[in-house]
């Protein structure tokens, strides 16, 4: 048998036998890794998931370690646990909350003190003090600022509650602290003084103000006649003249196009 018939015939068996291999590998590599136990399929998407009170761990799923008085949570991150109200975490454990006096327990994480202080006292160095309330004032139930808030028509002056003087003709206003003029009245410094309204003139719907009645057009502190030229009409407005169709403005007076 010559060289070359022999190489070839050599050689095709090879080829064929890779051929018949690769599929093999390909439907190898393709197979999808089987989910361990306590774990199920994900509702979206593809993959697998740890049952609840299982975490993932270097492709397990091993049960979370509860401590005492703690209770599971199906959270994505962290333990996989949190402390029952009255307790906080301390390492992989969690203890009784210590309370101060006037205190009670909290689920606020905030400090990780795991207690907040009563109404009308305040956090001082892991203790609660009493907030001074001064006279027209009532306690606030936040741990930030003085503690307190003036009552509804008195304001805050350094560490008191100043009464907000109110002008005659005056009232409080929704804030609480400030006022404003009646219907009619105009604020002047810090007085409410009447306002005065001109001839052919009506207080308008705020009360803050006037405006001139239909036909005139207010000019300083009075309202004048509008001269309505011929072939016009007054505007919606009351305070303006229009052109009659078909004629047009040319200054003050309408002419035909």
């Amino acid at each position: 048998m010559s060289k070359s018939r022999l190489g070839h015939s050599v050689f095709m068996p090879l080829v064929l036998s890779l051929f018949w291999m690769a599929p093999d590998a390909a439907a190898a590599e393709s197979v999808t890794p089987a989910a361990p136990a306590n774990s199920h399929a994900r509702g979206y998407g593809s993959g697998w998931e740890c049952d609840y009170g299982y975490r993932e761990s270097a492709g397990a799923c091993a049960a979370t370690a509860l401590p005492a008085n703690a209770y599971l949570v199906d959270f994505g991150y962290g333990r996989g646990w949190q402390c029952d109200r009255g307790y906080r975490e301390m390492g992989e454990a969690c203890v009784a909350v210590k309370l101060p006096p006037n205190a009670h327990t909290s689920d606020s994480n905030y400090g990780r003190s795991g207690w907040e202080c009563d109404r009308g006292y305040r956090n001082a160095q892991a203790s609660c003090t009493l907030v001074a309330i001064p006279a027209n004032a009532y306690a606030m139930e936040t741990a930030f600022g003085r503690g307190w808030e003036c009552n509804r028509g008195f304001r805050v002056a350094g560490e008191a509650c100043a009464a907000v003087i109110i002008p005659t003709n005056g009232y409080l206003a929704r804030d609480g602290v400030s006022w404003g003029c009646e219907r009619g009245f105009q604020r002047n410094g810090q007085a409410c003084s009447q306002m005065i309204i001109p001839e052919h003139a009506y207080l308008d719907s705020s009360g803050e103000s006037w405006k001139c009645d239909r036909g005139y057009k207010r000019a300083g502190a009075s309202c004048a006649l509008l001269n309505v030229p011929v072939n016009a009409h007054l505007a919606n407005s009351g305070e303006e003249w229009e052109c009659n169709r078909p004629y047009r403005r040319q200054q003050d007076k309408c002419i035909a196009l």
